[in-house]
Parts: C-alpha cells; structure tokens; sequence
C-alpha cells in the first residue's frame, strides 16, 4: 500500500490517475498513522514552498514524514515535495524545509530564451545508477512544470540532471529517499515506468 500525503499539494489528482492507470493500491492520506503503516510513501507537491510548510505543520505532518523515513521504506517527492526534502528555497526565505538532504532552491534565470517558469519537456541526464531509472534510457525526455530548482549540497546525491538555462539536479536518490523536480505522473510511458519502478524498490 502506497501512502499519497495530503496537504493540498495541486498535483495529487494526476498521481492518483497514474496509480490507478497502474493498478497500483494506494491511500490518500493527512492520518500519520496511516502513512507509518503504510510500505511507501509519495510527497507530491505544485505551489508555494512557504504555503506547503504552513501546510504540513498545520497537519501535523513533519514529524511522520521524517519518522516515515527513518524506517528505511521507500519515499518519493515530486515537484515541490522534492524541495521540501531540503533545507530552504529562494521562493520563501527564511522558511526552513524538511532538511532531510541538504542543499537549497534557487529561482531559474530568466531570459528569452527560457522562459520561467519552465514548462513542457526536458531530456534527462544520470550521473549516478538509480533504481529508480531502471529500463529509462539516457536523454529520456519528461514533463516539468517549475520556476524553482534544486542545487543539491552533496551531489553525489543527484540521480539525474537537466539543462534550462542552468544545471538542474532534476532528480536525487539517498537511502530510500527518492524525489524528482519533473512530474513523473505527466510524463507519459517514461514516468509511468519511473512510478513503477518506486513501487518495485
């Protein structure tokens, strides 16, 4: 049973879609008791990073996320709960994140010929071997919809990268923390593997 934590976050409706396209058992959740019980864990996320933390604390949820983790089960971010993973954003300062890895996230430099926020497709680039892209070939393009981006402190966490106009670490893997700046649920076969992959950890 897959736990989807609920805070608000506006893309759980296109992750439950995914799931179900899957037929993957799932839950959607705000009960820690129900996430602690749960094999593993999905944070999705597209907003405001100071609102999601108003969010999660007002839930009471930051405490289950991180004692969620400590068991070793699987958990992913997406989008903005990739960034809540870390310690702050430029989008909200002074607003602390989760601080489950270390790093920040900065406001991608507009120009004309990126535009900000980033939306549509972008081609992947993995530094490391992740389970979590097993089967995906390298330059696999996915869906991204973000005005913010992850500079990860310790890189050799970056699982896989993207360019728009500055380096992206699109995606990062720890221990059995997974989390990726794209929408896996949006990203047709590709991300429909990549969510399967989680589920096979």
């Amino acid at each position: 049973m897959i736990a989807i934590i609920d805070y608000g976050a506006g893309n759980i409706r296109s992750v439950e879609q995914a799931l179900n396209y899957l037929g993957i058992e799932y839950v959607l959740t705000s009960d820690a008791d129900v996430i602690m019980n749960a094999d593993r864990a999905i944070l999705p996320g597209v907003g405001n990073f100071k609102d999601a933390m108003d969010n999660l604390n007002r839930l009471n949820l930051i405490e289950p996320i991180k004692a969620f983790v400590k068991t070793g089960r699987p958990f992913l971010g997406i989008c903005l709960g990739l960034q809540l993973l870390f310690d702050e954003s430029e989008e909200s300062p002074g607003v602390k994140g989760l601080s489950l890895l270390k790093g920040k996230c900065f406001k991608i430099p507009a120009s004309k010929e990126f535009k900000v926020p980033q939306i549509g497709w972008n081609s992947l680039n993995f530094p490391k071997k992740c389970e979590l892209f097993k089967g995906i070939p390298e330059g696999a393009y996915v869906y991204f919809v973000h005005s913010y981006y992850l500079r990860a402190e310790d890189e050799s966490v970056v699982s896989a990268t993207t360019d728009y106009g500055v380096k992206i670490h699109a995606a990062v893997s720890d221990k059995n923390i997974y989390a990726c700046q794209f929408h896996p649920e949006k990203s047709s076969a590709v991300g429909l593997k990549i969510l399967e992959n989680f589920v096979n950890l």
